[in-house]
């Protein structure tokens, strides 16, 4: 297995800039993992392919308006852009600028002053404000958006899933953002089950893997939470031999980190904490039957963990057919239901 076998060339004019309106308008590819079908359709028909009994599982992380802009002690502009937090003050975050290294004070625009506490690999720092600012971030905070956007996003809850209520991720978990409050109805009307776990996402979900042999690759670790009562919805809908739906790789992530520790009997366990997991073509699926998910950037950790689910012959043949298609990709991009 080598890096470059997850590599495939896309024209800059498929990468969507802007989301399409409404959410569920998107296109939909449907891939028959078994017999290779392709079906094409708009998101809204998704329930064309469910079953009654079978459950959606998705991420309700919330994207915060992360990124800040600052001033040096020299007056200098820098960007801060903000990925985890420690405690009410701490965080880790990338800043961008030279010489910007331990003991170097900041004054955020707007906001407090904040101290660079330690310099961690590449860009990364960890950082203390002078004042909580986690309550500010709305106020003088942008939406991170990836850096393959170019165009200004006008409403910030475009990159928000309708149903984020947990606030922690530094990119949006993208599968879930065509979905509506009236397909949601409409699914749980036909008796489509819902059910939320939380991973918050970090920006290392667009790095590319730079190793020549993926395994060799440091997976980024992201924290997610598999509450009890999620965990007994999915092991129900096991038990009752309908499928676990993911919605996204996050879910996908999320799902398989809670089967590691389930019981004899069970699909998952409750689960809270940080995941390292990795999966590339080769790995054992437990938890996950099906799966809603974009369109991938190559060579990056998430084109492997569809490869694994789907096959990567398979896949790549499907996204260059998308292309053909002019299936728009990444973020604000249409998606595809892998069956």
């Amino acid at each position: 297995m080598k890096t470059s076998d997850f590599d495939y060339h896309l024209p800059p004019e498929r990468i969507a800039q802007t989301p399409v309106e409404p959410r569920h308008a998107s296109r939909l590819l449907v891939l028959h993992r078994n017999t290779g079908e392709l079906e094409h359709t708009i998101f809204r028909n998704i329930g064309q392919f469910l079953t009654p009994g079978d459950l959606l599982v998705v991420n309700q992380t919330r994207v915060i308006p992360a990124r800040l802009f600052a001033r040096k002690e020299t007056g200098g502009r820098v960007e801060v852009l903000l990925l985890r937090r420690v405690d009410s003050l701490t965080w880790e975050g990338l800043v961008g600028g030279k010489r910007l290294t331990r003991g170097k004070r900041l004054q955020v625009e707007n906001g407090p002053a904040v101290e660079i506490l330690s310099d961690l690999e590449g860009s990364r720092r960890l950082l203390r404000f002078e004042t909580p600012i986690e309550e500010m971030l709305p106020h003088i905070g942008q939406m991170p958006l990836p850096p393959y956007i170019h165009e200004p996003l006008r409403d910030p809850e475009r990159y928000q899933t309708v149903y984020a209520t947990a606030p922690g991720s530094a990119a949006a978990p993208t599968a879930g953002l065509h979905f509506t409050p009236e397909l949601i109805a409409e699914l749980k009307a036909q008796g489509i089950g819902f059910t939320t776990v939380t991973l918050h996402v970090g920006l290392d979900t667009f790095a590319p893997v730079t190793e020549e042999d993926p395994r060799e690759h440091t997976i980024h670790t992201e924290w997610c939470e598999v509450l009890p009562a999620a965990a007994e919805a999915i092991n129900a809908t096991r038990r009752a031999g309908r499928r676990i739906v993911a919605v996204g790789t996050t879910s996908v992530r999320t799902l398989e980190t809670a089967a590691r520790n389930a019981r004899e009997g069970d699909t998952v366990a409750p689960f809270s904490g940080p995941t390292d997991l990795y999966i590339l073509p080769g790995y054992t699926f437990r938890a996950v039957d099906a799966m809603v998910t974009n369109f991938h950037l190559p060579r990056s950790s998430l084109i492997m963990l569809v490869s694994a689910f789907a096959g990567l012959e398979l896949t790549l043949a499907t996204y260059r057919k998308a292309i053909e298609m002019e299936y728009r990709f990444y973020s604000f991009g249409d998606a595809m239901l892998i069956l």
